[in-house]
């Protein structure tokens, strides 16, 4: 079964779509040359998408689609407060072929994104698709394969890069202010509870479609308590904590260090402590990435500052920041570029990207790749920093301290990373022979196939791909 492929699409309704694909983007452009979208899941990111790109000057969100009719009721609502009219899907392949869309902005769960992408590139369409941009290596580099096939402008949704402060920032560093790049570090501290525990299978709300919330996902029933957004944190729908917001950082520290591949190495430790619920991926986990010559570190925690403090953990030497960038002569934080004494060199006007979704627009009038901040292939290679973390932690044992530090222990940076870990486990009084510290191991990444190699390869390269539920199925020819 190949899915919802090209041939599907040609013999169907959908022909005038993908041939646009090859076509001057004037000729499907809709009335007064408005760019008309549609959104894809909105129960909350797409909802904001609604709002902003309908902001957009020459932009018309003509088109909502969500498995859960709540949600298309509730935005509907608010079409007609404004006297604006706007088609409904529930089923996003009857969306694909509707003629009158030239673009769709996808928030859907992680395990849906590939497949609306391929399907959308399929049917002539451009995309924004949120991050993180895939649920599995593999079919991220297929959505990338399908933008240059079909000429679309497909736009990941890591909008730090659209943020010119950073621009000029890491133009400063490359300029050698600062001195050598020796590493980058990136940090996700913000706290989450329990999501409780389910002792069967949970009723699915009559809103929903629930085959179509499945999608490429093996058909199980509901066993967490929340449907929506708590998919996060379970293996066969996300990607943890690391997937969720770790991704906009660590495209930004790959960013910022010029990389174009894939690391050539990894490893992960962390665990699910204190909390005995249905949570499958871990809330504290450190990840490193061994580039030369300058690595990665990531540092994620859901749980508070020390037991009884509700507050969070400062990041770095005491600011609240998600990125440093550590060179010879200074670092680069919170929007300021410092020397090693802590003194204030220069600030830059850190935005957080606003402009992210009108340079996605930008792009679609042009037709130029070039113009997109974030293409999909820069989405992809971040979002597969991330898998591969996970990885290495999916792929982990229970492991003591001594355990830990003897295969990290040549690795400073990494070292003083677990230190770190190992403090805010105890200040958060957890028991480690209850929620026990899990070990990944080094995995080795061949860039050039994206596929792992040398030692523990046969394992981890099982989880490049997934099994998919048929029809919902990303081909390997897309």
């Amino acid at each position: 079964m190949k899915g919802l492929t090209r041939r599907t699409f040609m013999k169907g309704s959908l022909v005038g779509g993908a041939a646009a694909a090859l076509a001057p983007y004037s000729r499907v452009l809709g009335a007064n040359n408005d760019v008309r979208v549609a959104v894809v899941g909105f129960r909350s990111q797409g909802s904001n998408h609604i709002k902003w790109f309908g902001r957009i000057p020459g932009v018309r969100v003509v088109a909502l689609c969500d498995v859960d009719r709540e949600f298309i009721d509730r935005e509907v609502k608010t079409f007609k407060e404004r006297n604006e009219k706007v088609d409904t899907y529930v089923d996003v392949r009857k969306l694909l072929e509707d003629k009158n869309i030239d673009a769709v902005i996808t928030a859907t769960p992680n395990h849906w994104h590939s497949l609306i992408t391929i399907w959308a590139c399929q049917a002539g369409k451009d995309v924004y698709v949120e991050k993180p941009v895939s649920h599995n290596i593999w079919e991220g580099r297929k959505m990338v394969e399908a933008a240059r096939k079909y000429n679309r402008i497909v736009q990941a949704g890591t909008q730090r890069r659209s943020d010119e402060g950073l621009m000029e920032a890491f133009e400063y560093i490359r300029q050698g202010h600062l001195g050598k790049i020796l590493r980058a570090r990136c940090y996700y501290f913000d706290r989450r509870g329990s999501i409780g525990k389910v002792n069967g299978p949970q009723p699915i709300p009559e809103t929903v479609d629930y085959n179509m919330w499945m999608g490429p996902a093996s058909m199980a029933p509901l066993m967490r308590k929340k449907l929506h957004y708590d998919w996060h944190w379970q293996w066969p729908y996300g990607n943890g904590d690391l997937g969720n917001n770790g991704i906009h950082f660590i495209d930004t520290c790959r960013w910022a260090l010029g990389y174009n591949s894939l690391a050539p190495r990894v490893m992960s430790f962390g665990g699910k402590f204190l909390w005995d619920d249905d949570r499958q991926t871990p809330n504290t986990q450190v990840v490193f990435w061994d580039y030369k010559p300058a690595p990665i570190i990531f540092e994620m925690r859901n749980l508070p500052r020390k037991k009884g403090d509700p507050a969070m953990d400062p990041t770095y030497r005491g600011i609240r920041t998600y990125m440093v960038i550590e060179c010879e002569h200074g670092y680069f934080a919170g929007g300021w570029a410092y020397d090693n004494s802590g003194k204030k060199l220069r600030q830059f006007k850190v935005t957080g990207g606003g402009s992210h979704h009108a340079n996605f627009i930008k792009a679609v009038r042009s037709r130029k790749v070039s113009d997109l901040n974030a293409d999909i292939l820069e989405g992809h290679l971040s979002t597969a920093l991330c898998h591969m973390g996970n990885i290495s932690y999916r792929l982990g044992h229970t492991a003591s301290r001594n355990e830990i530090v003897e295969p990290i222990k040549s690795k400073k940076e990494l070292l003083d990373a677990f230190e770190s870990f190992q403090e805010h486990l105890l200040l958060n009084v957890v028991d480690v022979q209850k929620t026990p510290r899990i070990l990944g191991p080094w995995l080795t990444m061949d860039s050039g196939t994206e596929r792992f190699v040398g030692e523990f390869s046969e394992q981890a390269n099982q989880y490049l791909s997934r099994n998919y539920r048929k029809p919902f199925v990303v081909s390997e020819h897309v």
